[in-house]
């Protein structure tokens, strides 16, 4: 077996040390085409800043990496001489028209044919000097297990829908192929960094064969511009989780900056798997859908891909174009012809196509003698007992079909099973009254495209045809309503392939249908198809992806988590880790403190059962509360019967409840109430409103408040809940116009309460009643973790307040969990917060015991 030496041990895969794989041994020679091009990367780094890359003499250049390279190989057996070419139908080399043309385009795949160890570093050096491509070069039994094991047979099927029920058609998830899948990515990441420039250069990564690729190249470069476009379909979330490393995959796709789809549906799959299995939210800003991760926003791309003009013109142009078209015009004289081009798999719905032409002639008995299908078939790119099954059915029902309705003379299916050249293809489609793409699921199929531009012909074939250039163009679609082209074909019929009826019907429709709206529904289609080419794909995907990277360089980056669960967390420069060394000295040399302090999620894990705080917390608290110097609250959403029963051991704790509504200085203190809210007559128009949500919605309840109420889902499916706490925010809102209440969502809840209780409002009372009563606090600090807490993150960081003193107290706002917040510190749990509540509550205590002996060795002096 010839083994490459980019090849990566399975054995370091299987230790699960997947990061500290050793990098490729051997390095790419140094040929630079355009100086600067290629940079040395040093193997032990592992960020941006370190990186010596050379100067690319502001030569922008877009590395495109993707399972093959748009490259023909061939090796003449005699000489033993390589003979390269571009393959000038590869959508790679084609989204080239879409860069300026001072961009350099490096390529990073795979040939399609094995190489011997010994001869691949001066393939590299010939493709990388000739072609501006680096060759990965897996060693064949890598190949086989990383492309036709887990991506042919395992990925792509469950990516089109079909699950591993049955080993026939598709195997079940094997773990050592999934580990070939990581080593393969990782060899595709070596290569892209040996000739990365990470601070200029761009990196465009296609299709499901390298979907963690983008953790590979994330983790060694923190601020590398990274998109990725997925060219098959993405499925719904109850399809994707069945897969057992969904994470995995999932988290290394957000390591891109933008990720693309061709269309909606599949991009709505993606964001409802990261919100049901990462509890991920979107949003839309200013056009543009994004996901908030870890501080960075990863964002999503929809535009279905397109083709390239210039290709098919020059094949309608060619001379061959020109003498098949007359040929097939003598084959099929008097006859009209409906055109198929489909690779031969289970998901193209050829079978399904030709049953649909048998129902036809059954129906429609003038037809017989009068239309032909011609199917063209490709080969199919990958072997296995269901492409065998697929080919046999279609076999054997075209001669069925041939059978019952054809005469001598007249096949009314006509299959041709061979390697079709392009200019004959144009030929079928230039003659072609229909075109038919029946997929029972594909991610695009660009087929339909290229049907409509050899529709509109060009003055050769014109010439070719007999027909005059002013001549009406017409052309007629019948596509699946499960293929990625099918939305932006609005003037196709569409046809669910499973219904041969329906499909008859529209075939019969199609053949039938007057001149006039076939010319329409052409000119449409063409507009679209022409003005939406590969090059405006390449060229709107890159743009994206520059405005998707303008921030990389604003922000501090920290690598966090292990294996293929790494990601980068990305926050303003400002925003820090809250030192507990740095907070108790200031802590110490202040002596009028106040301290604000959320409940949940602060000092009690959302994720506990129990509620009520742990001995711990009630110990630290009255530890705090005892210094005459601290003024401490909690301030929390919840109710104050609640907070009152669980902190009835705490005297001198002030409490705030339902966000301040009610207030309590300490344990004997009366509860004091915010005298703006005095009228609930609103209760009874929202209540009533929120009792239907709660009907319609399992998992849902209501928790009301006397100053509030509270719509939880939680515990509702993830995108139901949320599309009805989208609805119920707005039927609120016109239903409480008129009253005086804020409608707010927060955090899988709906709250209604008075206008002006926040959390902002209760710390502004609490701090200016201690400067009414001559505490000037020198000392302010505020833990939070949700958005509620932001207003009070922003209230004691006012000037208002702090206008009245004479010297500005420190001031320490922090949330809880490393995310984007109006707090300039951050800690990353309760157990944190825990531990500097009993560093502050130490000092305070070690304090107080120096003052007593202090006192007490004064008194013993006199």
């Amino acid at each position: 077996m010839m083994v490459s030496r980019s090849c990566i041990s399975l054995l370091d895969l299987a230790s699960g040390d997947i990061f500290n794989l050793p990098q490729t041994p051997r390095k790419i020679q140094r040929v630079m085409t355009v100086p600067g091009i290629i940079s040395k990367v040093d193997g032990n780094r592992s960020n941006d800043g370190d990186f010596d890359a050379l100067s690319s003499d502001g030569c922008e250049k877009k590395i495109i990496v993707a399972n093959f390279l748009p490259i023909h190989a061939q090796k003449d057996l005699k000489s033993g001489r390589w003979s390269f070419s571009f393959d000038e139908d590869s959508l790679l080399l084609q989204m080239k028209d879409g860069f300026s043309s001072d961009t350099d385009v490096v390529y990073v795949g795979s040939l399609k044919v094995d190489v011997d160890s010994s001869e691949q570093d001066e393939i590299s050096r010939r493709l990388l000097e000739e072609f501006n491509c680096v060759p990965t070069f897996l060693p064949p039994e890598l190949q086989k297990k990383f492309y036709h094991g887990f991506c042919k047979q395992y990925l792509w099927p469950l990516f089109h829908y079909m699950l591993p029920m049955c080993p026939d058609y598709c195997i079940r998830f094997d773990r050592l192929l999934w580990q070939a899948y990581v080593s393969a990515n990782k060899i595709f990441a070596d290569k892209v960094m040996e000739v990365i420039n990470p601070e200029d250069d761009f990196v465009w990564v296609h299709d499901y064969h390298l979907m963690i690729l983008p953790t590979f190249l994330r983790k060694r470069f923190y601020r590398v511009k990274l998109g990725f476009f997925l060219h098959s379909p993405f499925p719904s979330s109850e399809i994707y989780r069945t897969l057992p490393v969904r994470d995995e995959i999932l988290k290394a796709l957000l390591n891109a900056d933008l990720i693309g789809f061709h269309t909606f549906d599949y991009a709505r799959h993606f964001l409802s798997c990261c919100s049901r299995m990462l509890g991920l939210d979107y949003e839309s800003k200013r056009g543009h859908i994004g996901l908030d991760y870890f501080g960075r926003t990863v964002y999503i791309k929809i535009l279905p891909v397109g083709i390239h003009m210039g290709r098919l013109q020059s094949a309608l142009n060619h001379p061959s174009s020109s003498t098949k078209v007359k040929e097939i015009v003598e084959q099929f004289k008097g006859k009209k012809l409906i055109v198929g081009v489909d690779d031969m798999d289970i998901f193209k719905g050829i079978s399904l196509k030709v049953l649909a032409m048998e129902q036809l002639l059954q129906q429609h008995r003038e037809l017989r003698g009068k239309i032909v299908l011609v199917q063209i078939v490709n080969p199919a790119r990958s072997t296995g007992k269901d492409v065998q099954e697929a080919k046999r059915e279609t076999y054997e029902t075209t001669k069925r079909i041939n059978d019952n309705f054809g005469f001598p003379g007249y096949e009314p299916v006509v299959l041709i099973d061979r390697r079709v050249p392009f200019y004959e293809k144009t030929a079928y489609y230039a003659l072609a009254e229909c075109c038919i793409v029946n997929a029972v699921r594909d991610g695009m199929n660009l087929v339909p495209y290229k049907y409509i531009v050899c529709r509109q012909g060009t003055s050769k074939m014109d010439e070719a045809l007999e027909i005059a250039s002013e001549s009406p163009r017409m052309s007629m679609l019948v596509v699946s309503e499960f293929i990625g082209c099918s939305p932006s074909l609005s003037g196709a019929i569409r046809v669910n392939p499973w219904d041969i009826d329906a499909v008859a019907d529209a075939l019969n429709m199609a053949i039938r249908m007057p001149d006039v709206e076939k010319q329409l529904r052409h000119e449409k289609h063409y507009r679209y198809v022409s003005s939406h080419d590969v090059a405006y794909w390449a060229r709107s995907f890159m743009q994206d992806l520059e405005r998707a990277c303008k921030e990389h360089y604003s922000k501090r980056c920290w690598g966090i988590g292990f294996g293929l669960s790494f990601r980068i967390l990305s926050l303003s420069p400002s925003f820090r880790k809250l030192s507990i060394d740095h907070i108790v000295s200031a802590y110490k040399r202040t002596c009028r403190r106040a301290i604000f302090l959320d409940y949940d999620g602060t000092v009690v894990p959302h994720a506990s059962i129990i509620k009520s705080p742990s001995p711990e917390v009630i110990s630290v608290l009255n530890n705090l509360c005892s210094d005459p110097k601290n003024t401490v609250f909690i301030v929390s959403g919840r109710g104050q019967n609640s907070l009152s029963d669980w902190f009835a051991q705490c005297e001198n704790l002030g409490i705030a409840a339902e966000h301040g509504y009610f207030i309590r200085w300490s344990r004997m203190s009366d509860w004091e109430t915010i005298p703006i809210a005095a009228d609930f007559d609103w209760k009874r128009i929202a209540e009533p409103v929120m009792k239907l949500y709660t009907e319609a919605t399992d998992g849902s309840y209501i928790e009301p408040k006397k100053s509030a109420l509270v719509w939880h889902h939680q515990d509702a499916d993830p995108d139901f809940g949320s599309c009805q706490a989208k609805e119920l925010l707005d039927h609120l809102e016109n239903v409480l116009a008129n009253e005086p209440v804020v409608v707010k969502r927060g955090q899988q809840i709906v709250e209604v309460k008075p206008q002006g209780v926040t959390k902002g409002f209760v710390a502004e009372k609490i701090l200016s009643t201690m400067i009414g009563n001559g505490k000037l606090p020198d000392f302010v600090m505020c833990i939070g973790d949700d958005r509620s807490d932001e207003d009070m993150f922003e209230s004691i960081s006012n000037t208002a307040y702090r206008s009245s003193l004479p010297v500005p107290p420190e001031i320490f706002a922090c949330t809880v969990g490393q995310k984007p917040s109006k707090a300039r510190y951050y800690l990353d749990d309760t157990v944190e917060v825990l531990t500097l509540l009993q560093g502050l509550a130490a000092s305070s205590s070690s304090k107080s015991r120096s003052n007593i002996e202090t006192q007490v060795s004064f008194e013993s002096s006199v």
